[in-house]
């Protein structure tokens, strides 16, 4: 068997890797998602932990597939994210509040590793998408914190790393930009029900609906960035 077709062998096994786990991170997005709407709480239960690290599993495998490593700081942001899915599952003040924490370190690695890919390369660009997100995030508190109670220094000190995660993806790309706005979103129907506020019909879902496509789009987002760059650095002999 000649290299080339050895190459060729392995970089179709990785790529059915990559496929199936994609495949089966969506499955289980279905799944969960249909939990929801059904009122199964055993399957919400069994597939929220799952997300995360199928989502991860895949970055990695996708990268591979293009022979290159993926970020560095994508698993470790999706891991995280992983861990404060399980911890909110607990139900109770301290792992609610270790989940937020884990939360705030995915959100750390986001900005992180955003911000070493050049997202904030556009100055002008950043002022202006920050200067947004900088209004949203002051209003959003200021109708929050009579609500929240014990929760209004978490929340608010989360919200910035949020909103600072939603900044910095927006100078990626489309695809990251939309998946920094959406985890806002999900994370802002949370808020909400912290503060007791009126719930919309759906609320679970449209908060886990929201999240896993934010995930996604983060994730697949940076992919292509990553490949984009690659793309148009020059040859050298």
């Amino acid at each position: 068997m000649s290299v080339r077709t050895t190459t060729r062998a392995v970089l179709g096994a990785r790529l059915r890797s990559a496929t199936g786990l994609l495949g089966g991170f969506a499955a289980t997005s279905a799944a969960h998602l249909g939990a929801i709407v059904s009122g199964a709480p055993v399957l919400q239960n069994a597939t929220k932990p799952a997300l995360m690290p199928l989502l991860a599993a895949h970055s990695v495998a996708a990268a591979r597939t293009a022979e290159r490593e993926a970020p560095k700081l994508l698993a470790p942001a999706l891991l995280l994210s992983a861990g404060g899915d399980v911890l909110l599952q607990l139900r109770n003040d301290t792992a609610f509040l270790a989940g937020m924490g884990s939360f705030a370190a995915a959100h750390v690695c986001y900005v992180t590793m955003f911000v070493r890919r050049g997202a904030l390369t556009d100055r002008r660009r950043a002022l202006v998408v920050a200067a947004a997100y900088a209004t949203a995030w002051a209003a959003l508190v200021g109708q929050l914190w009579p609500d929240l109670g014990d929760l209004r220094v978490p929340v608010a000190g989360y919200s910035l790393l949020l909103a600072s995660t939603a900044v910095t993806s927006a100078g990626l790309g489309w695809r990251t930009g939309l998946g920094g706005a959406l985890f806002l979103l999900s994370d802002t129907l949370i808020a909400t029900q912290l503060a007791k506020w009126r719930e919309l019909p759906g609320h679970q879902f449209w908060i886990m609906a929201t999240y896993v496509l934010a995930q996604y789009l983060l994730a697949d987002g940076t992919l292509r960035d990553q490949a984009r760059e690659e793309r148009t650095e020059p040859r050298t002999a």
